[in-house]
């Protein structure tokens, strides 16, 4: 009924859809595109792209070393731009034969935290491009591979000597799954490599042997807008020759035992006690429709030494999942090893065939298969709503969680896994949009085979929980010990003004002593040993401000109302050395939408006042250099309630969001209503096109990598799980392309050419550009060659800030005042 009442609407909108087109194809066919040689920013801009980032920080199983590891600055323009297959919607690297990845480590540490001795890893090639420090469970030897043009090396890390040596010539292959694991007797790494006699790649066949065709008949098969498809047979035999690895065992001697035959194996998990290996297998029919993930895959058990234990499943492929957010594929899925025993087996299967919009006490049920899985599997718990994952504890306990997006609710029970007949109890139950309800994460620690289980006291009757903290304060991190029989908790320690502190990692499993990371608004993160029992903070790291020369810029977080009366937050940044009696600033507010189901959790407090200021260079933080106020993330909720949808109000609430964010910053005094601009990233730069579109509110807009006409993603976008013939006005209405003609402010428009994100395909932003150009808008397209979603590399980077300050420049800063 409803598409049946709005059709003469939708046979009016593309009739003018096709006129405008054929107009536009017109007018571009006589303007030629410039090309423009990268550009660089003011030095004082320029200078924080280079500022390196902290190292990481990772601890081994048993706590007694912890790994710093520093990562390299951006990767130049010539990095970015080497060879890239986009193929089954994966992005693999040629050369390496895994994917493309451009941060790395560099560097690599070891801290002893008793002792804080510290010692450098030598022997490690020069100019490293290391990933993964993966340690054994003795915390004897890590592994690390190290990234080249021939291929992914497998390093070996010896601890007590901190040398560094290649443990042996074969390659890894990690196209479809980056897996690394030692096997719990220390001495043994399994992964993928790639077959040394798999031949040359495919000859591209310049003449085809025919059409391609792809079929449908009468089976509903909505799929979601993916990219970098398998389109020929030729693409099926590339991504064979990729995707194809066998399963490797290597010891510390550096000898290689293959396990098994090759294949196109996409999962490998090894059991706890190493006897036993899940293996999924992708095989034909592939697809030209849907990622390799959805493509027919077996799913097995393998012995050490190749041979077939058991067929779990053969999955078939997946071109009819419903694409309501709380539908999942039919059949068992999301399998995992539980980590507290040798060899046992889980998964969860859908038992209303996967579909969210049938009604179902139960929708999920989870199984486990012990060896030596011959036997039937058992059922562990039955949810009503979907599996989100299980906790394993070595005191015969284990947390089972789910979740329903419709709802936002999530719930964890405790389950008994080894006894039979056991009823579930509940432990969690809220709503995941609840920030102020969130109890937290559970805390974990690593057991003898090196797996994650539960922390727990003792005498087993407490876990530990770490978590943000949100409250009206803002964010204040936590630790709290929960009973597990009277299910109250106890706050061991929480984060205390002028700082942000956040809990890492417990160090003993009485809480006594944790590792905490800490920072300010003028002191940067570090990692602190924080001795509970006798409230000592000791230094572990001593990492530098990175921008000293800006060390006295201005935070606030403030809080202001929406016209409905909805609470809203933001961080509101001013150049170092503002004084109110400076007058009002040019500002940039930068924000991204989130839709809700509760008003009350839409005006819930988010972030912390006391995080430290870091003038990044992909945000808008780094125009407080040239004198620019910042309203970063000011909330722009959009909440429907009840039965309602959040987008059929879409408009109005990012309208009332955006207009009280200005009134806040003029009463305050800090801006003035004529120089005031907005911007955001992908979801953001949609936001900030309707902003434009829909209001007079700013004086330009800077719109990067978004998507902007909804009719190109008719399955669904954000949380929007209606299809376009479900909600054809609310589709039409939400995207700025149909309200080009009232684009009246200047609106600069980014994008990656290589942007592999669903939905938001380049083509969005060059058919924005040419209907605000063909409708007389001020407007300006940019192109940043071999980007993705997220830019990368250095003078990407660069050209980018050099573009929004040249924009905000003439629109904003010097923008005479409307008439």
């Amino acid at each position: 009924m409803l598409l049946k009442k709005n059709l003469p609407k939708l046979i009016n909108f593309w009739v003018c859809f096709l006129i405008i087109t054929f107009n536009l194809s017109i007018t571009f066919a006589q303007t030629p595109n410039t090309s423009l040689n990268y550009q660089v920013p003011p030095k004082t801009v320029a200078d924080l792209v280079d500022v390196p980032p902290n190292p990481t920080l990772g601890l081994s199983p048993r706590r007694t070393w912890a790994v710093l590891a520093q990562t390299n600055t951006l990767p130049s323009i010539d990095e970015i731009s080497q060879p890239e297959l986009r193929i089954a919607g994966i992005r693999i690297n040629p050369r390496s034969n895994g994917p493309k990845q451009l941060f790395f480590f560099k560097k690599i540490s070891l801290v002893k935290l008793d002792s804080q001795e510290k010692k450098e890893i030598t022997g490690l090639p020069s100019d490293p491009q290391l990933s993964f420090a993966n340690w054994a469970p003795d915390e004897k030897h890590f592994a690390l591979a190290n990234t080249t043009n021939s291929g992914i090396e497998l390093w070996l890390v010896e601890v007590a000597t901190a040398q560094a040596r290649k443990l042996t010539d074969a390659k890894l292959n990690w196209a479809l799954s980056r897996t690394l694991t030692w096997l719990s007797d220390s001495k043994t790494l399994v992964s993928l490599f790639v077959p040394e006699n798999r031949g040359n790649v495919p000859v591209v066949q310049l003449a085809p042997n025919g059409p391609v065709v792809q079929e449908s008949i009468g089976k509903t098969a909505p799929t979601r807008t993916f990219q970098d498809l398998l389109k020929n047979s030729y693409d099926e035999e590339v991504f064979e020759h990729y995707a194809t690895s066998y399963i490797g065992m290597v010891s510390l001697d550096g000898k290689l035992t293959r396990i098994g035959n090759p294949g196109v194996i996409r999962n490998l998990q090894a059991s706890p006690d190493g006897t036993t290996f899940l293996v999924q297998t992708t095989h034909k029919p592939y697809s030209y429709s849907v990622p390799s993930a959805f493509f027919p895959n077996r799913v097995e058990l393998w012995s050490r030494e190749g041979k077939l234990i058991r067929q779990l499943a053969d999955l078939p492929l997946s071109e009819q999942v419903p694409v309501n957010f709380d539908s999942v594929l039919p059949g068992p899925r999301a399998y995992a090893w539980r980590s507290d025993v040798a060899a046992t087996l889980c998964w969860a299967e859908a038992q209303d065939k996967g579909d969210a919009t049938k009604a179902a006490e139960v929708r999920d049920k989870v199984f486990s298969l012990a060896a030596p899985f011959n036997s039937e599997p058992t059922s562990l718990a039955s949810l009503a709503y979907r599996y989100a994952g299980s906790e394993w504890s070595d005191k015969g306990f284990a947390l089972v969680s789910e979740f329903w997006n419709k709802t936002r609710a999530t719930r964890t029970w405790i389950i008994k896994p080894d006894q039979a007949n056991q009823t579930p109890s509940l432990l969690f139950d809220y709503s995941y949009e609840d920030r102020y309800a969130d109890p937290g994460s559970r805390v974990l620690k690593q057991n003898s085979f090196g797996r994650f289980i539960l922390m727990t006291s003792a005498d087993a009757k407490n876990l530990y929980l770490t978590g943000e903290g949100a409250s009206t304060e803002g964010d204040r991190p936590f630790l709290d010990r929960l009973n597990l029989e009277t299910r109250k908790t106890e706050r061991l320690w929480r984060s205390e003004a002028p700082y942000y502190e956040f809990p890492s990692v417990l160090l003993d499993s009485e809480a006594k002593t944790i590792i905490t990371q800490r920072e300010s608004k003028t002191e940067p993160p570090n990692y602190y040993i924080r001795d509970l029992a006798n409230n000592k903070l000791q230094p572990l790291t001593n990492f530098p401000h990175p921008t000293p020369q800006f060390a006295n810029i201005q935070k606030e977080q403030i809080r202001y109302k929406r016209a409905d009366g909805v609470d809203l937050t933001a961080t509101l940044y001013l150049p170092q050395g503002y004084s109110p009696k400076d007058g009002p600033l040019p500002l940039v507010m930068w924000a991204y939408p989130q839709e809700f189901k509760s008003a009350a959790a839409a005006s819930q407090v988010t972030d912390s006042p006391y995080r430290f200021v870091r003038l990044g260079y992909f945000g808008p933080q780094f125009l407080l250099a040239l004198g620019y106020a910042v309203l970063d993330d000011p909330t722009m909720p959009i909440i429907g309630e009840g039965d309602k949808e959040p987008n059929d109000t879409y408009l109005q609430q990012l309208v009332s969001s955006a207009q009280a964010a200005v009134d806040e910053v003029v009463r305050r005094g800090v801006a003035d209503r004529d120089r005031i601009a907005i911007g955001g990233h992908s979801y953001g730069a949609f936001m900030t096109a309707n902003l434009l579109a829909h209001s007079r509110l700013f004086r330009a807009g800077i719109a990067r990598s978004g998507a902007y006409n909804r009719t190109l993603t008719p399955f669904g976008f954000q949380a929007e799980e209606r299809t376009f013939w479900q909600a054809p006005d609310t589709y039409i209405k939400m995207s700025p392309f149909v309200h080009a003609d009232k684009i009246k402010d200047a609106l600069l428009i980014i994008h990656g050419q290589a942007d592999s994100n669903p939905g938001t395909f380049p083509i969005q932003s060059e058919r924005l550009y040419q209907a605000v150009k063909g409708l007389g808008g001020t407007v300006r397209l940019v192109m940043l060659p071999n980007e993705d979603h997220g830019y990368q590399a250095r003078e990407s980077i660069l050209h980018m800030q050099w573009e929004m300050i040249q924009w905000l420049d003439k629109y904003v800063k010097n923008a005479k005042a409307r008439e």
